[in-house]
């Protein structure tokens, strides 16, 4: 039988490793992990050997060649273009004329190959996919398959939400060769992400296949430095070369360690390596070939490439150094610091623990590098987050920073194209902004910028047919020391996942567009953009009606840009307004507080007989309303109050809400709107917002889209259609918060460590067989009528969140105590287990 292995992968998340070295040929333990894969194949009578190669090619087909030395035989398939995992399988077609069997050649793994394939053979399959259960699901394709083998779902690179178990694909496949009927040609095609759920929708034999051993991907440089502790402590069979002299201690043949240097096991000294006198090389400590340890030098649990220098008295410590660096006397490499190629670090400098530099690299004598070099440090596990790139004002988010952001924003347009700019009144996003300016100027983009504008109406601009895209700057809600750099695309929505890797590819590599003097972008200020926004508003509600109510309103503007769109907005409407907080104030905005500020517009809507009151955040993105007796409503009361006045109204069509809001929506509505459940992220909840049949969605904290204006959150929009919807209703607000249905929930936050929160999900989804449950964001259990719960890891911490809705507040505490506790019980265990 012949073997696949993929060999094209960039491996950007290993970078600075694999800035001038591919993937596959990163060494563990001194030799390229796609040895290690080729050994294991020929282990199991894989000899004839097909490697798809792409990025860096040259390096695997010079040192493999024709596989002879490693007593196998090796074709090459070259991608001339990315083909994804399928595609690259198919470009080998015309050599894969019977079942066999695909790898990666970038994982290191000893599983049992054959009985993958004596498996596949019993099962009569077209498709097997050999599965393994790791701690953290969430960067692998899920796989849930029945008893008997055969898969029922897929899920690829699932949020923390979707994680329903952390049995997962291995990219290890054994397939039949009509399985290229499936793979279309020349364009990327992914395994996980197309052909495979193809084959399930078509009835096709695709089963899965449990398999014990070791396996990790190692994509990331945490997973690199996990890999050597592994094979070191013997955790997975691979060959380690040299003698094991003492047992942890391997030297290579040619080696030379001086008497009164120390060896501390497991250690491995490399071929032609020299450790002088003094030296202190361990525990953990790999070295690769012709590396030299001067006198005092010491190096600890880090990995050290071939051909590089570590004078006296250096300290390495968790620490990962490429090829022939030159580590002067004296210098310290900190914990999860990486050395490209070819780095050079003078005396007594000091490389603080985390930071990266690039292949090529000098740091100075005495230099203290607590910054990347070529890429700026980040402290979060990528450069997105929920809410756009975040960060500290000044530290995490520098000027530096914002203007390379904007570059690599920027190179992933088209020289020439437009896009919006706007801000909040602090000084952070001032400077940031023009710093992002200058940078998307760079790279040939040109900018309209809106100075102080709210988050909808930067939103807004971007829909404008001439302009490519979008760019707000803004200091993070109820933290004034931190900013939020957020992305919009033509459509005025958040850019994509799929954007956003590739901004953060460019902004890794530094690979900016930069253009000739005569072609670096300009910079406008669109006129009447308020104005615009205001018209095409108005033109979403019935201003008749509106004007005829004679409304009285007590508006808070909280020191926001709102200030400047809303009263020739709501000087249309007929409407007697109070202005609160009417004007920009960044000292105002540094200290706003949601609540205080509904209180204080309650007091004034009692003592002047308003009919509604209303806050607006200082982004124009949230509206706290406020009824006709002075009481603020809550987030959710909000959302139930237009649901119910959409549907009485007359209204048809599809109201969007999130999977962890209360199911007396559904009372409301009453059978007058489709509810359609939506993931919790602000993202998930506008794309579904953008089907045409929508005509509310909201979610529980006042962020409410009208999609018939703009399918995203924005305050002033749903204020109009507040007083649209009671306009036409003739009721007052108050009378309709009192025919609501009494909302009971409760919220727990369980601290569950990332390895552990796949085997959490996967027990729970396990107890919930047999009831009623929603997976469409966590999952969430139907405990009876109007008393469910909802179980959502976080993307971004350590935290598992457990919401309920019970009968009245006891209920649901309990309910939400009961899952936090199972939850913890779950986490516990997995730990045990893991120890």
């Amino acid at each position: 039988m012949k073997a696949v292995i993929m060999a094209g992968g960039e491996g950007t998340r290993l970078r600075p490793l694999t800035a001038s070295l591919p993937k596959p040929m990163l060494p563990l333990v001194g030799r390229p992990m796609m040895e290690h894969v080729v050994n294991l194949l020929k282990s199991h009578g894989f000899e004839d050997l097909v490697v798809t190669v792409a990025f860096m090619a040259g390096a695997i087909t010079e040192y493999f060649g024709d596989g002879s030395e490693f007593g196998v035989r090796i074709t090459y398939s070259t991608e001339e273009r990315p083909l994804g995992t399928a595609g690259s399988v198919r470009n080998a077609a015309d050599r894969l004329d019977e079942t066999f069997l695909v790898i990666s050649g970038d994982v290191l793994t000893d599983v049992d190959l054959s009985a993958i394939v004596q498996f596949h053979r019993r099962a009569d399959a077209l498709a097997t996919i050999g599965l393994v259960r790791v701690d953290n699901p969430r960067e692998f394709g899920i796989v849930i398959c029945g008893q008997d083998g055969t898969i029922e779902r897929f899920l690829e690179k699932p949020t923390w939400g979707q994680v329903f178990s952390d049995t997962v694909n291995s990219g290890i496949f054994v397939l039949e060769p009509e399985i290229f009927r499936f793979i279309p040609p020349d364009r990327p095609v992914d395994f996980s992400g197309e052909v495979f759920p193809r084959l399930l929708e078509e009835g096709e034999r695709v089963y899965g296949s449990v398999v014990e051993g070791y396996w990790e991907d190692v994509g990331t440089l945490e997973a690199y430095l996990r890999a050597h502790v592994d094979i070191l402590d013997r955790r997975v069979q691979v060959e380690v070369p040299g003698f094991e002299v003492e047992p942890g201690v391997w030297l290579a043949e040619k080696a030379t360690v001086n008497p009164r240097a120390e060896i501390r096991g497991p250690a491995v000294v490399g071929d032609h390596c020299r450790v002088e006198a003094g030296a202190e090389v361990g525990p953990y400590a790999v070295l690769g070939a012709n590396v030299r340890v001067r006198g005092g030098a010491c190096v600890e649990r880090s990995v050290v490439g071939e051909g590089t220098y570590l004078a006296e008295h250096s300290r390495l410590v968790g620490a990962v150094v490429g090829r022939r660096c030159d580590v002067r006397r004296g210098a310290r490499i900190e914990d999860g610091a990486v050395l490209g190629d070819h780095c050079f670090i003078g005396a007594d400098a000091s490389v603080a623990p985390g930071v990266k530099i690039f292949p090529h690299k000098t740091v100075e004598a005495g230099a203290v590098v607590n910054t990347s070099i070529v890429t700026e440090s980040r402290a979060a596990r990528s450069l997105f987050g929920r809410h756009g790139v975040q960060g500290l004002a000044n530290v995490d988010v520098t000027p530096e920073m914002a203007a390379k952001l904007a570059m690599a924003y920027a190179s992933t347009l088209s020289s020439g194209d437009t896009v919006v700019t706007s801000r909040d009144s602090s000084r952070s996003a001032r400077m940031l902004k023009r710093a992002m300016m200058a940078g998307l100027n760079a790279a040939g983009v040109n900018v309209l910028d809106l100075e102080v504008a709210t988050v909808p109406v930067t939103r807004f601009a971007t829909r404008w047919p001439y302009v490519t895209g979008g760019v707000t700057v803004r200091l993070l809600p109820g933290d004034p020391q931190s900013v939020t750099i957020r992305f919009f695309d033509t459509e005025g929505l958040d850019v994509d996942e799929a954007a956003q890797r590739r901004i953060e590819r460019v902004f890794d590599r530094e690979e900016f567009r930069r253009v000739f003097a005569s072609e670096i972008g300009d910079i406008g200020f669109p006129p009447r953009a308020l104005e615009h926004y205001a018209d095409a508003l108005h033109n979403c509600v019935d201003l008749a009606a509106i004007r005829a109510r004679r409304f009285k309103l007590v508006v808070d503007y909280s020191y926001g840009a709102s200030a400047f769109a809303m009263p020739d907005l709501l000087a249309k409407l007929g409407a007697q307004t109070l202005a609160v907080n009417p004007f920009v104030s960044t000292p105002g905005l540094l200290s706003f507080d949601a609540g205080n500020h509904a209180d204080e517009v309650g007091r004034i809507v009692k003592t002047s007989g308003a009919d509604v009151g209303a806050v607006v955040t200082p982004d124009g993105e949230q509206l706290l309303l406020v009824d006709d007796r002075g009481r603020p409503l809550s987030g959710t009361q909000t959302l139930l109050v237009l649901a119910s006045l959409v549907g009485r109204t007359g209204h048809r069509g599809s109201i969007v809400v999130p999977v962890d809001t209360t199911e007396a929506v559904e009372e409301v509505v009453d059978g007058m709107l489709e509810l359609r459940w939506a993931k919790t992220s602000f993202s998930a909840l506008m794309e579904m917002s953008t089907s045409d049949d929508v005509v509310l969605a909201g979610n529980s904290d006042g962020r409410l889209i009208v999609p018939r204006f703009m399918p995203a959150f924005d305050a002033a929009a749903a204020l109009l259609l507040t007083l649209d919807l009671l306009a036409r209703s003739g009721e007052k607000l108050s009378a309709v918060v009192d025919s609501l249905p009494e909302v009971h929930m409760a919220d727990e936050a369980v601290v569950t460590p990332w390895e552990h929160k796949g085997a959490v999900m996967r027990a729970l989804v396990e107890q919930a067989e047999g009831r009623e449950a929603m997976f469409v964001d966590g999952v969430r259990i139907r405990l009876g009528h109007r008393r469910w719960v909802l179980v959502l890891p976080d993307p971004e911490t350590p935290v598992v969140h457990v919401r309920a809705e019970g009968r009245d507040g006891q209920d649901a505490r309990g309910i939400a105590a009961e899952y936090a506790r199972r939850v913890e019980e779950l986490a516990r265990a997995e730990g045990s287990a893991g120890r």
